[in-house]
């Protein structure tokens, strides 16, 4: 599986050993930066890139998920949910990282860098990698709702208040 990674500067330490452990693991990652220390980065265009990475490879038929990291991960998660077609889920234990996959087909998650350990980090990628989607009627009739608003900004049969 392809595995895109962007985070900021918070989560910089922690994407190079994550990089080196999905590596090791069989997958190809492919890291959107930053390259280098810089506590004055921004990180909308490093989880941007990253979530269009997945996007991209997923609309080619490439297996393809996506992490990105930061202090707390939450404006991260942001920059990733704007680019159409991610479902980018705040992750923080094992039950968010597995549901995530099962319940939203998340195909992004997103990790505080400063809020967990390494090790913890791995985890959760490994949980939320490891994890099919249900393909449960329930679930896929959600995202594909969501899919609509996205793309139309109405839902079918919905009242949607603009």
């Amino acid at each position: 599986m392809r595995i895109h990674i962007g985070t900021d500067h918070a989560g910089l330490e922690f994407s190079r050993t994550i990089t080196e452990h999905l590596t090791a693991a069989g997958h190809d990652v492919v890291d959107h930066g930053p390259e280098s220390y810089d506590p004055l980065d921004d990180y909308p265009s490093f989880c941007i890139n990253a979530a269009h990475g997945v996007v991209q490879d997923q609309q080619a038929g490439v297996e393809a998920l996506g992490v990105v990291f930061g202090g707390s991960g939450n404006g991260e998660q942001i920059a990733a949910n704007k680019v159409t077609g991610v479902r980018a889920a705040l992750v923080w234990n094992e039950s968010t990282a597995k549901l995530a996959r099962q319940h939203n087909d998340a195909n992004v998650i997103s990790i505080g860098a400063r809020q967990h350990t390494v090790e913890e980090a791995v985890a959760l990628i490994d949980w939320f990698v490891a994890e099919p989607f249900s393909f449960e009627e329930r679930h896929v009739r959600r995202i594909a709702q969501l899919a609509e608003y996205e793309a139309t900004g109405l839902i079918a049969g919905r009242s949607v208040d603009a």
